[in-house]
């Protein structure tokens, strides 16, 4: 069996025997050029980095495009680089998986070190030190950027790391991390460089900027760092906060991949599951759409990713390209399949779509309702990119993604997915024509009762908002629908959650309404559905 490290390279006829293709440049020098000058530190080494990103990294690599690869930073799961970057000497075997069937495998090589905040601080440090260093990119989910809880107190770790020696001993906070390296690089020089948010939220740049800066204003107040480092973050001559877009799907790895994989003669198929509940191997399976915009500001250089196909452009661009991603064409059909796949008892987002009425939903959130307030970037039709989802993304039974992990922190999300085509009917026509959306929202709401369409408890996925909101709809039970909505209005009119309070006009009513159908008894949610989506 094939096994992951570099020493197995030396035998090319077996890999090219497995349909697995090596990378074409030397991998000795890439890991000294990438220890000796490093360019590029991306913190968050998880599937979609591996899956993606470090991929961007291979293409530009065999292309000529660098010559130092990835640093890889964990901050917060290390071990992520434990269990899986280390024994396999920084590789991962990327499989690509069509609607046909078909596995595309690359191993990617790009990663040249591995490091972890907590045991490598010193070399953290002087990876940042480095004039060379031109760009930091971040895939840490939404929730890595948050400093405080829902009481709007800051986290515990985060108040020790607003006294801690930073200089010293590495945070533990992710943010704290993050600005303290940045102090780092402006003690050694107040050296330019692009901190690139690739998580997929909005205006993720400037999410990134605030949280840094607020745990850096603290330390200026507490003469921990000079009022000069402030200035030096707010400045984006020589500190870039870019906005960018990303579209993606990588899962967590699939046992039937893991099972070709081995057929195909290769062994490192072991999937991890660590202590903070990340799910890793040594390969990654992915869908092979992909798409990252970026808003080009990069005060110190950046590599050439356009080589490997990355959208450099400015933020109007940029902002308008996540408008039609997250409003309209992708991410609103996730979420309606998420929440109704939960309900219905759904494994899989593509069995879904085998569904009438789930497939009805779908094209009806982005067809329908989304096109005619669509935002259009100009470097890709709206048309096109939402006839690839419907078409050849959802329905590919391939993408082993299944609607329990696409309904994670489904409260985060709602605001942008569907608060924003809210308030353009508002602003435009008035939202009487609304059908599914409204109908998504009241599925939500259903979904947290923890009960499926069968009256069986269901389990809920992660959420940071779980108990406040079970607790605002305590009471209610399937077979009950009377008094419902009288608990409901509290919720639908928190516009932190839905990005506006769904009262303006006569929404809100509409999804009480919704609700309480789909609490009639069991079997109700279907049925909703099938009248509502025959209309």
């Amino acid at each position: 069996m094939l096994t992951l490290n570099h020493q197995a390279f030396e035998h090319q006829e077996d890999w090219a025997a497995a349909g697995i293709r090596l990378p074409s440049f030397a991998l000795t020098s890439l890991r000294t050029n990438t220890r000796q000058t490093p360019k590029w530190v991306h913190i968050g080494p998880g599937n979609i980095f591996r899956g993606y990103i470090a991929a961007l990294g291979q293409a530009v690599l065999e292309q000529g495009g660098m010559e130092s690869g990835i640093t890889a930073l964990s901050t917060f799961d290390h071990q992520i680089v434990e269990k899986i970057y280390r024994p396999y000497d920084d590789l991962a075997l990327q499989v690509l998986m069509y609607a046909d069937g078909k596995l595309e495998k690359t191993i990617i090589a790009s990663i040249g070190e591995s490091v972890r905040a907590d045991l490598d601080w010193r070399r953290c440090k002087e990876i940042f030190a480095s004039p060379s260093l031109q760009m930091v990119s971040f895939t840490i989910t939404e929730k890595g950027y948050a400093l405080c809880g829902m009481d709007g107190q800051y986290f515990p770790e985060l108040l020790a790391d607003f006294q801690a020696d930073i200089r010293t001993n590495a945070p533990q906070n992710g943010m704290a991390i993050v600005a303290a390296l940045l102090l780092a690089r402006y003690e050694a020089g107040a050296h330019p460089i692009a901190m690139v948010s690739m998580d997929n939220f909005s205006h993720n740049g400037e999410r990134l900027q605030k949280s840094v800066c607020e745990v850096a204003n603290h330390w200026v107040d507490q003469s921990i760092a000079p009022a000069d480092f402030l200035q030096y973050l707010e400045n984006p001559q020589t500190v870039s906060f870019p906005c960018t877009c990303i579209d993606k799907i990588t899962p967590r790895p699939d046992a039937g991949v893991a099972s070709a994989l081995e057929q195909a003669g290769f062994g490192s198929t072991q999937v991890e599951i660590t202590d903070k509940g990340t799910y890793i191997a040594p390969f990654v399976n992915a869908e092979a759409p992909q798409y990252l915009v970026i808003e080009d500001r990069f005060p110190n250089g950046r590599p050439p990713l356009e080589l490997a196909g990355v959208y450099f452009t400015n933020r109007e661009t940029v902002d308008s390209f996540e408008r039609m991603k997250v409003c309209t064409c992708l991410n609103p059909l996730h979420t309606g399949l998420a929440i109704f796949g939960c309900l219905l008892g759904f494994e899989r987002i593509s069995a879904e779509m085998d569904d009438p009425q789930l497939a009805a939903l779908a094209r009806r959130i982005g067809e329908v309702e989304g096109m005619p307030v669509v935002s259009d970037p100009g470097i890709l039709r709206p048309q096109d990119f939402l006839a690839e989802v419907l078409e050849q993304r959802l329905v590919n039974p391939y993408i082993p993604d299944t609607p329990q992990r696409i309904a994670t922190d489904t409260s985060q999300k709602l605001a942008i997915r569907f608060g924003q085509t809210i308030r353009l009917y508002r602003q435009k026509m008035g939202t009487e024509q609304l059908v599914a959306i409204p109908l998504v929202l009241a599925g939500w709401c259903r979904y947290l009762l923890g009960v499926d369409d069968l009256g069986a408890a269901m389990p809920l996925s992660p959420d940071p908002l779980l108990p406040q909101l079970q607790q605002k709809l305590e009471g209610i039970r399937l077979g009950e629908p009377s008094g419902a909505k009288d608990k409901l209005k509290s919720l639908l009119s928190n516009p932190q959650i839905f990005g506006c309070s769904l009262y303006e006009d006569r929404l809100g009513e509409r999804i009480e309404a919704y609700f309480e159908r789909m609490l009639t008894g069991p079997g109700a949610v279907r049925s909703l559905l099938k009248e509502v989506l025959s209309q």
